[in-house]
């Protein structure tokens, strides 16, 4: 999962989970130590997500597709791919508020915690907030953008750019592979101990 579908799983845990779960990829060895323990859950958790995720079938299934052209890239793909699905389905998962509400409840909350978030952070959150990211999911168009954006900073060639091509041909496979998956990991999200 990426930052739309990370945000939705932990959404009705605390602010500091949410935050934890928002800079968890961000944070190393003795930055943790300056840490809230509700924060640390909230890295705990975003990392069983990641483990759950790269464990599932379907995305495995969805994984594989894409590796013949991508490669390491693959998960990457997936993971925003998978975002774009529950943007555009946003309304079957979480009827309680519009995306973009539920985008700009979370930009306000992930910058009401500053103390929180290294200076890369900070200015990827900016970004996210000024682009609306997380609403923008749901357009082809923006993944575009994003996949661009992504390939010119990639060490290695990756050709994401293309990415969206490939998400075009087996939309509804990969569709159906996220609708299989979601309910999945909501189930787990929900039976863990945080």
């Amino acid at each position: 999962m990426n930052f739309l579908g990370h945000l939705y799983l932990s959404r009705r845990h605390s602010d500091e989970i949410v935050i934890g779960n928002f800079i968890a990829d961000g944070v190393r060895g003795k930055e943790l130590k300056e840490l809230t323990p509700e924060v640390l859950q909230g890295i705990r958790l975003h990392r069983s997500i990641d483990d759950f995720t790269d464990k599932n079938a379907w995305v495995k299934k969805s994984k594989q597709r894409l590796y013949s052209e991508y490669g390491k890239y693959s998960p990457v793909i997936v993971d925003i791919f998978y975002d774009h699905f529950l943007a555009i389905e946003w309304e079957s998962y979480y009827p309680e508020t519009t995306l973009n509400d539920f985008a700009q409840a979370s930009y306000d909350l992930l910058e009401s915690y500053p103390h929180y978030l290294t200076q890369n952070v900070k200015f990827l959150l900016t970004h996210m907030r000024n682009q609306n990211w997380l609403y923008n999911y749901s357009e082809i168009k923006s993944l575009e953008k994003t996949f661009e954006g992504m390939s010119r900073r990639a060490s290695f060639p990756s050709r994401m750019e293309t990415a969206c091509n490939a998400l075009i041909k087996d939309y509804g496979l990969y569709k159906e592979e996220f609708n299989t998956f979601f309910p999945e990991i909501i189930r787990f999200v929900e039976e863990l101990r945080i």
